[in-house]
């Protein structure tokens, strides 16, 4: 079982011609570690506990080797433990963050947020549900399932030009619909991301442990467990109806994927 099975995460994949030398000479050669997830979790886990600085250098990646090809996805789990830390203190009213974090701590984060600046994060989580608008990025040819030492598992994959496309099509489609609001920002935010990166890369959705827990919700409700998941297609259909104006035909897949998540994100109140 992965360290933390709740989790979930967007990956982008760069190909190594987009890294420093010193960086493509390093990973050139490296073997492809099929336990790289877990190890990232595990620093992860590490690093939420005993926050570290961010580091200047990526402190492990995953490997995609496609076609020939090897495309790398930094970990830099220092930077994104610190980066969640600091909006962990953003959230708290100001009297309060003395009890969560202490007066020299919130030094040392004030000082590394300047670190943070200019690093764009690879690797995007989220914990017991996965935001619909990941869905729009894939079609559900792109996805794979299956079981590995962790159990099931569940993933898609893209390239970077059809992600950039899909989602600029769905933001049309939210901000046609509703005009201006919090779903077309996130759509925005996502595409501004995604635009980050080199026009070559990949991207990668990972159910992470929730493909378990979804089996386990699919198969308490009657349904054939993950195999019968079809979140991909219902955020879809929830698109096509907004870009034709049928405001029934979006309302049924999107109530369709959330009443499935819904179902996931009750084993959190559970475990």
């Amino acid at each position: 079982m992965r360290p933390t099975p709740y989790v979930a995460s967007l990956r982008i994949y760069e190909p190594l011609s987009a890294f420093e030398p010193a960086d493509r000479l390093r990973w050139q050669s490296l073997e492809n570690d099929p336990f790289s997830f877990n190890r990232e979790e595990e620093l992860s886990l590490h690093r939420v506990v005993q926050p570290e600085p961010p580091a200047g250098r990526p402190d492990g990646v995953h490997i995609f080797d496609r076609d020939g090809v090897r495309y790398i996805s930094p970990w830099a789990t220092a930077t994104r433990c610190w980066a969640a830390l600091d909006n962990f203190k953003d959230s708290l009213p100001s009297t309060v963050v003395p009890y969560f974090v202490s007066p020299a701590m919130e030094e040392v984060i004030t000082a590394g947020v300047d670190l943070l600046e200019d690093k764009v994060p690879h690797i995007l989580n989220e914990t017991w549900i996965i935001p619909p608008r990941w869905f729009i990025l894939f079609a559900p040819e792109e996805r794979t399932r299956g079981t590995n030492a962790d159990g099931l598992f569940c993933r898609a994959v893209t390239t970077i030009a059809n992600a950039k496309q899909r989602c600029d099509g769905a933001h049309d489609a939210v901000l046609n619909a509703f005009g201006d609001g919090p779903v077309e920002q996130e759509l925005e935010n996502l595409l501004a991301w995604l635009e980050m990166f080199h026009p070559e890369s990949l991207v990668e959705l990972d159910y992470g442990g929730l493909a378990n827990y979804m089996d386990k919700a699919l198969r308490e409700s009657g349904e054939d467990g993950l195999e019968s998941d079809s979140s991909i297609e219902d955020v879809t259909h929830s698109v096509a109806g907004l870009a034709a104006s049928d405001g029934m035909m979006a309302g049924v897949g999107y109530q369709r994927l959330m009443s499935r998540w819904r179902l996931v994100q009750a084993y959190e109140q559970a475990s």
